[in-house]
C-alpha cells in the first residue's frame, strides 16, 4: 500500500510569477488558501513515519520544488514532478483536480493507495486494516441530501460528481446488488436512518465527504477515466479549479456505486478544524491528546496576514510537542 500526497510552496517566487502570469488570462479559483504554506508539513512525515511504519512507498508530488529539509534519498521516497505523470497539454497547472485525476499515471504507484492532501495529518497509531481491507478501500457511503436539486441551476464539483455517477449508475439496482454498501450497521443508527430518508430520491442524492484521507484503488481511476474521457479532459485543460469540474471524490462514489469497499465508520478517527483564532486552543488540546487518528486542518480563507504568522507558530509549536524527533524523511 502506497501514500500520496502533492504539496506547493507557496513561497516560491519563480512558481508565484508564472502562476500570476496564466492567472491573468482567465477565470478560476484563485484563493491564497489554495496555495500558502503553513510550514508544517514536515510532521506529516514524522506522524507516517512513527504512526503508520508499514507504508510501502510516498509519493510525494509537487510541480518541481522541494522542501530544504526533505531527504530525497530515503528509500520509500518517490519525488514526482507533475511533468512525470501529468500529461504535458494539461501543463503548468495549478489546479489540485489536475493533479488528482491523473494520480493513476504515476510509475510504480501501487494498486491500492491512500491520498491524502497536505492538510492531512496522521497523529496517532494505525494499521494498514484502517485503509484497506482484503483488497477493498475502507469507507463509509454515508448518503445525503447535499444537493438542493437535480433540476436546480445550482452548480457545484459535489454537484457534477454525483450527477456523473448517476450517469453510469442506477441508484436501486446498486443498492439491492451491494445493500450492505449503503445501509450498514456500522454506520450508526443516525447514518441510516439519513439513508433511509433519502430512498424516495430516484438518484443518488450525495454523499458526506469528511476531507480526510481517502483509501482508493487505481483501476477505479483506469475505469472512470475510460467512462469520462471527455470531462476529465476537460477538468484538466483548466489552470485553475473551477466549479465546473470533477475532483478526487468523483472516485469515491464510484467505488460506492460498485459496491468495491469495505464498510467502516470513521467517527471519533477523524476530525476536521478550521484553522482560526478561535479552534487554535482546541487544535493545541486534539494533538496533546491523540483524541483521533486523522486530523486535517483546512485553511480558512478570511485568515489576515497577521493572525495567519501567529497562528503558524502556534501549530507549528503543537506538532512540535507531538513529534520532537526529526523522521528519516528529514536531512540531518
Amino acid at each position: 500500500m502506497d501514500f500520496v500526497i502533492p504539496w506547493v510552496d507557496g513561497n516560491d517566487v519563480e512558481w508565484q510569477a508564472e502562476k500570476n502570469k496564466f492567472s491573468a488570462k482567465g477565470q478560476g479559483d484563485f484563493n491564497p488558501a489554495r496555495f500558502r504554506d503553513w510550514e508544517i508539513l514536515k510532521y506529516w512525515f514524522r506522524g507516517v513515519e512513527k504512526f503508520t511504519p508499514w507504508v510501502e512507498k510516498i509519493h510525494f508530488i509537487t510541480c518541481g520544488h522541494t522542501p530544504k529539509w526533505l531527504n530525497l534519498d530515503h528509500p520509500k521516497l518517490h519525488f514526482v514532478r507533475h511533468q512525470d505523470y501529468i500529461p504535458s497539454k494539461y501543463l503548468p497547472t495549478f489546479s489540485s483536480h489536475t493533479i488528482e485525476h491523473n494520480i493513476h499515471r504515476i510509475e510504480g504507484l501501487s494498486e491500492q493507495f491512500v491520498y491524502f492532501n497536505d492538510d492531512v495529518y496522521i497523529i496517532a497509531p494505525m494499521k494498514e486494516t484502517d485503509f484497506f481491507v482484503k483488497g477493498k478501500p475502507c469507507d463509509e457511503a454515508n448518503m445525503v441530501y447535499k444537493i438542493p436539486s437535480f433540476f436546480s441551476l445550482v452548480q457545484s464539483v459535489d454537484f457534477n460528481n454525483v450527477w456523473t455517477v448517476n450517469r453510469h449508475f442506477k441508484k436501486f439496482q446498486e443498492i439491492k446488488k451491494h445493500p450492505f454498501t449503503f445501509f450498514n450497521m456500522r454506520y450508526g443508527l443516525y447514518n441510516n436512518l439519513y439513508a433511509l430518508y433519502t430512498m424516495p430520491s430516484p438518484v443518488f442524492p450525495g454523499f458526506f465527504n469528511h476531507h480526510s484521507a481517502y483509501s482508493y484503488l487505481k483501476s477505479t481511476f483506469k475505469s472512470v477515466w475510460e467512462a469520462e474521457e471527455n470531462y476529465l479532459d476537460k477538468t484538466c485543460l483548466d489552470k485553475f479549479r473551477d466549479y465546473s469540474h470533477l475532483n478526487q471524490y468523483l472516485y469515491r462514489y464510484w467505488q460506492f456505486a460498485q459496491g468495491t469497499i469495505h464498510p467502516v465508520s470513521f467517527k471519533g478517527k477523524r476530525e476536521r478544524i478550521e484553522i482560526c483564532d478561535k479552534s487554535i486552543q482546541d487544535i493545541t488540546r486534539i494533538l496533546a491528546g491523540n483524541h483521533t487518528q486523522i486530523l486535517c486542518l483546512n485553511d480558512e480563507p478570511q485568515i489576515p496576514e497577521t493572525s495567519f504568522e501567529s497562528l503558524k507558530s502556534q501549530l507549528a509549536e503543537a506538532f512540535e510537542k507531538l513529534f520532537p524527533q526529526k523522521s528519516a524523511f528529514e536531512l540531518e
